[in-house]
Parts: C-alpha cells; sequence; structure tokens
C-alpha cells in the first residue's frame, strides 16, 4: 500500500485530493498548523475524516517538516499548503512569501536531507505567468507576476526545479490556473458569485457587489484537476506541465452563466463596485493544456461554464438544508 502525505489537506484541493487517492488504495496522511484546532469540514463532507491521519506541521519551522516526513515516510507527497488568496497576499505580502516560498523550500530541503526515494508534487499556479497579452500560456510561457501571492508562487516553482536539477530530487510543479468546487471558501469570487446566486433565488432580495468583471479567467473543476496531480508523480520522469481547460471566459460571463443556473438574469442583481479592485490584475489569463494531454492522457471535462452551472446547482440544493436548520 502507498503512503501519500498531503500538506494542506483541508482545503478544496488537499480534500479531494484525498478522497482519490483512498479510492486508489493509498494509505493517506495529511498536516494542518493545528490539527486539533483545524476545520476540517471539507474532509467530513467527503465523507473521509475518519479515514486520514492528521498531524500538526508548520512549513516555516524546518524541524516541524522534518519531524512530519520521518514519522509518515511517505512515498509521494503533495505540496497544496500556503496562503491561498491573491487577494488577501496584497494585504499579507510577507506572510504569504514566508508560508508559500520558505515553507517549499524547507519542505525540499527536509526531503533532500532525509534521502528517501519520494516522490514530491507542487502546487503552482497560472498567476506566476501575468499579463500574457491574451496568448495562451505553455510550460515554456515566462513568468511575469503581478501579485505579492504570484511572486511567492514564482519562487516556490524555482525552487522545485532548482532541486530536481541539482539534487536530482523526483519533483515536479502542476501550474494549475484557477479551479473551482462547491468546497471553494466564501472569499474567493466564484463561490461568492454563486452563494449569491443561490440566495437570490431563494428570495433574499440582496444585491451582488463585483470589482471588475472584465478580467478573463480559465475556471475548471477541481475534483478533476486532482486527477492530474496524481497523474503527474505517476510519469518516471518529473516535468512541470499546465493544468487547464483550454476555455477562458470574463468574470461577466460566469456570473451570467451562475445566474442563468439559478434563474436569473445577472444584471438585475449585480452591482461593480471600484472599490472592490485590485491594485493590479491579470486583464486576460488563458492557457494552453496540451503538453498534459500529450504526456498524461488528461484532459478537462468540465469548462468554465459547466462549472458555474456544477457550483450553484450544488448551492441551491444546499438552500432548503440551510432554511430547516435556521428555522
Amino acid at each position: 500500500m502507498k503512503k501519500a502525505l498531503i500538506f494542506g489537506i483541508s482545503g478544496q484541493d488537499g480534500a479531494y485530493l484525498a478522497k482519490l487517492l483512498l479510492e486508489k488504495g493509498y494509505q493517506v496522511a495529511g498536516t494542518s498548523r493545528d490539527a486539533q484546532m483545524a476545520s476540517l469540514r471539507n474532509l467530513d463532507r467527503l465523507g473521509i475524516r475518519e479515514r486520514v491521519t492528521l498531524s500538526s506541521v508548520t512549513l516555516t519551522d524546518f524541524r516541524s517538516v522534518l519531524t512530519v516526513l520521518t514519522k509518515v515516510a511517505p512515498d509521494e507527497i503533495y505540496h497544496l499548503a500556503g496562503q491561498s488568496s491573491v487577494g488577501l497576499s496584497f494585504e499579507q505580502p510577507v506572510e504569504t512569501f514566508m508560508s508559500i516560498g520558505v515553507g517549499t523550500l524547507n519542505l525540499l530541503e527536509a526531503v533532500r536531507f532525509l534521502g528517501a526515494p519520494v516522490r514530491l508534487y507542487n502546487a503552482s499556479s497560472s498567476d506566476c505567468f501575468g499579463d500574457t497579452g491574451g496568448e495562451p500560456a505553455t510550460e515554456a510561457t515566462p513568468f511575469s507576476p503581478r501579485s505579492p501571492y504570484a511572486v511567492a508562487k514564482a519562487a516556490a516553482h524555482f525552487e522545485v526545479a532548482n532541486y530536481r536539477e541539482a539534487y536530482a530530487l523526483h519533483a515536479c510543479s502542476g501550474i494549475l490556473f484557477n479551479h473551482e468546487s462547491p468546497l471553494r471558501p466564501a472569499r474567493f469570487v466564484t463561490r461568492k458569485i454563486v452563494s449569491a446566486a443561490a440566495r437570490i433565488a431563494a428570495g433574499s432580495g440582496e444585491r451582488l457587489r463585483l470589482g471588475n468583471i472584465e478580467v478573463a479567467r480559465d475556471w475548471g473543476w477541481a475534483p478533476e484537476y486532482v486527477e492530474a496531480m496524481w497523474a503527474m508523480l505517476q510519469r518516471d520522469t518529473p516535468e512541470d506541465l499546465v493544468i487547464a481547460t483550454g476555455t477562458t471566459i470574463t468574470l461577466a460571463d460566469f456570473t451570467a452563466e451562475a445566474f442563468a443556473a439559478a434563474g436569473l438574469d445577472w444584471r438585475a442583481h449585480v452591482d461593480v463596485d471600484p472599490g472592490l479592485f485590485r491594485p493590479s490584475d491579470i486583464a486576460v489569463s488563458r492557457a494552453n493544456p496540451a503538453r498534459a494531454e500529450s504526456l498524461l492522457g488528461w484532459k478537462a471535462a468540465k469548462h468554465p461554464a459547466d462549472v458555474a452551472w456544477a457550483m450553484v446547482e450544488h448551492e441551491m440544493r444546499q438552500q432548503p438544508l440551510r432554511e430547516k436548520t435556521v428555522s
């Protein structure tokens, strides 16, 4: 039985990945800053909470990382931890860089120090590309990060590449474009939109305030993306790959699809608030995931419009449950 260790198991991707690995017969361990106090709601929602073991780890503490690697002795490591909000990174740039850049370096160094034949996957980000002028990004596209989050992710990405080349670690990074699900936290704009659409359809009477609705993104389905993570570590030759749907739409279009799924015209319920615009942002994020399809046989089934509908349909199914709980 293979053993997998997931850093950041309580997040959206960590929970879906844990479920996938359990289905594949893995023994799954995970980490959180405080395993006793951490919210494990995502694991509970997927019905796998009792099937994983948890450890408390602080990635910025090298000894903490070394201890959990020694205790678990994993065959595969999935590094999904760190501050994950682009918007929040502008308010907390130091915390963002420490948790992502320094945390990743500690993990790589601990793996090198132990010398075990472990395979490591690192969650990189499409934000590292910055503004490509609307051109689809590939694995060869230069990085030009435009947020503290993207700067930290770019540093971690190059750390992984350096340890792979300099120390022969079996390590790779998935350059994942935006990917969503019902497990996405409320602070993310996609969840904000679908939750508002479901509440308005239920009669809340509220109005949804959004920032720049002209930005365009490639939004995929998180449960599919964790399959790509796993597939990347099954290759004997580690390689960084772009993981995306290959389809890009504007935030306005995503919003329109979400409200349509709720039976509403978004223009009657949405206001644009300039106060929600970011200090700097990527106008258009576009991807070419052809290499991942060629090497992994992986291809996204759900595209951005499908994602919006799936999220709203799930949210609306939860409405009667919430109303019953409140009453």
